[in-house]
């Protein structure tokens, strides 16, 4: 992963910690640059969470 961006359909501090943890353990031991958004709501009934992960592949 080279960054990823977590939007959360909440306003508790709580719940963008809980997305956030799952995305963290993701990435393992590489710490990449993101952003942890909470959002008034996102596109589909019911969607809590919406990650976008950039990747790049070398050679």
């Amino acid at each position: 992963m080279v960054a990823t961006r977590v939007l959360v359909a909440s306003s508790y501090q709580a719940d963008l910690v809980a997305a956030w943890e799952v995305v963290r353990d993701a990435s393992g031991d590489h710490d990449v640059p993101s952003a942890l958004i909470g959002v008034a709501a996102l596109g589909y009934d019911r969607q809590l969470v919406e990650v976008e992960v950039t990747d790049a592949v070398i050679g």
